[in-house]
């Protein structure tokens, strides 16, 4: 048997940073991964989907400032962007990031890891051989989420896509049907029209992205409408089929109509990867989420011993928070591991309190569409006092002068009671890029009245922060 301080599951962002700040604490550490180290985020989400939206925007950026929108002659090249995405991911391969963990003095066992009882980690090779590992400190769960597929009759028979398929297929298909209206039907929606495909949303309820406020879902719904993307709100599938000869699909709908295409994307959410995670030796039903303290502690289980940290732990399942809960887990295990409590709240380095009021959020959609904090419904939900204001970015200086057709909203909801932002939403170009502004303003609950003195350059469309407090009425 193996013995390590501490045993990471998992050798995705939140593995290998958790991993990298325990060793750094002078604690010994491996690395146990199924499948490519550097996770889902690297090679099949967040990496490639940004990767394959990005030359879209660009063209569309170009596109929007008369001078240079007459040097664009062409549209985008598909096997030149593919090519790109696949530079940017490597196909998968993890050389570079297992290199990585062994510079950094990280151990790395391949398999499948599976809890084994208090402490203990078995692992099952590709070869079917049986590795025991034990933790001296801590277990940390870091197995993330796979998609989940809607109860659609057919759906496990066609070959569906998932997340997976859509950011690394090789070729594109004439005809895609999305199943679904959250940030990856979203974004797969504007990445595979941008590249030729006919598009369809199937979507469920009767707005895109339900949970933002509804500005997002509205101007995410122009911008696709705008793309070509067919939307049909209030329309779910009930029955796909494959032709074994054509290899095309037939989808049928809960309101009588059928639609033929190329491929489906199920795009309609996640479930914790934990059905095979031996949760049932430390007495969890397999299958659940695993929540944590604001050390990622898991509350079901006694003791300072086992921990979960991003998807798995459904906090804010995030690529960046993931990441943020990972320096939170490793300080408060170091602590604990020295014998000092790992005390939480306030502003100790180890308390994860941003992920439960000020998480980011970002969808490079056209527009894109970004938000931190709470949204007017939740905060009100929460029973503050609540204030609201919003202005059109586009009537700032500075987003005229960055585009001829700008286009953009924002959004602050305002605590009352104490006069600080409690949450922010911004549509438009760059949107993605200037929530951080809103980000730190959230986490540091910067009074209205000093955050008048932070004055933004002119002209940028940065000035929108003058505005909306001019707006507030300061």
């Amino acid at each position: 048997m193996d013995a390590y301080d501490v045993v990471v599951v998992g050798g995705g962002p939140g593995g290998e940073v958790v991993a990298d700040r325990l060793v750094r604490s002078g604690l010994t550490v491996v690395v146990v991964e199924a499948e490519a180290v550097g996770g889902e985020c690297s090679y099949r989400a967040c990496v490639p989907s940004r990767a394959l939206l990005r030359p879209g925007a660009a063209l569309a950026e170009a596109r929007s400032v008369d001078g240079a929108g007459q040097a664009v002659t062409a549209a985008l090249d598909p096997a030149h962007v593919l090519a790109r995405r696949d530079r940017l991911t490597g196909r998968g391969d993890d050389t570079g990031q297992a290199d990585w963990l062994d510079g950094a003095g990280i151990a790395l066992v391949r398999g499948h890891g599976r809890l084994a009882g208090e402490r203990r980690v078995e692992v099952t090779g590709a070869d079917g051989t049986v590795r025991t590992l034990r933790a001296r400190r801590a277990v940390v769960v870091c197995t993330g989420t796979e998609p989940a597929l809607p109860p659609v009759e057919g759906l496990d028979r066609i070959g569906v896509w998932t997340n997976r398929q859509a950011t690394t297929a090789d070729a594109v298909p004439e005809r895609l049907v999305v199943i679904g209206g959250g940030v990856v039907a979203c974004e797969m929606a504007t990445t595979w029209r941008s590249l030729g495909s006919s598009v369809t949303l199937l979507v469920r309820d009767q707005a895109l992205l339900t949970g933002w406020e509804p500005c997002a879902g509205e101007e995410v719904t122009r911008g696709l409408g705008d793309l070509g993307v067919t939307i049909r709100f209030g329309v779910s599938a009930v029955r796909v089929a494959r032709d074994d000869d054509t290899r095309t699909v037939t989808v049928d709908t809960d309101d009588g109509t059928a639609l033929v295409c190329d491929e489906v994307l199920a795009a309609v959410g996640r479930r914790p990867r934990t059905a095979d995670l031996g949760l049932d030796s430390v007495g969890l039903p397999a299958g659940d989420w695993l929540p944590v303290d604001d050390t990622c502690r898991v509350t079901a289980v006694e003791g300072d011993w086992l921990y979960a940290v991003g998807d798995v732990n459904r906090r804010a399942p995030l690529t960046h928070m993931a990441k943020y809960q990972a320096r939170a887990c490793a300080a408060a295990i170091a602590e604990r591991a020295a014998g000092r409590p790992a005390v939480t709240g306030g502003l100790q380095p180890w308390s994860a309190e941003a992920d439960r009021f000020a998480v980011p959020q970002a969808v490079f959609t056209r527009p894109e569409v970004a938000s931190v904090g709470l949204t007017e419904r939740a905060a009100r939900e929460a029973g503050l006092a609540v204030r609201t204001v919003e202005y059109r970015i586009d009537d700032v200086a500075g987003a005229a002068l960055h585009a001829d057709d700008y286009r953009g909203l924002a959004k602050l909801v305002v605590d009352g009671t104490r006069g600080v932002v409690v949450g922010c939403t911004l549509t438009g170009p760059m949107a993605t890029e200037l929530i951080h502004t809103a980000t730190v303003a959230v986490v540091g609950e910067v009074p209205l009245e000093r955050l008048w003195h932070a004055v933004p350059a002119f002209p940028t469309v940065s000035e929108v922060w003058l505005r909306l407090l001019e707006a507030y009425g300061l």
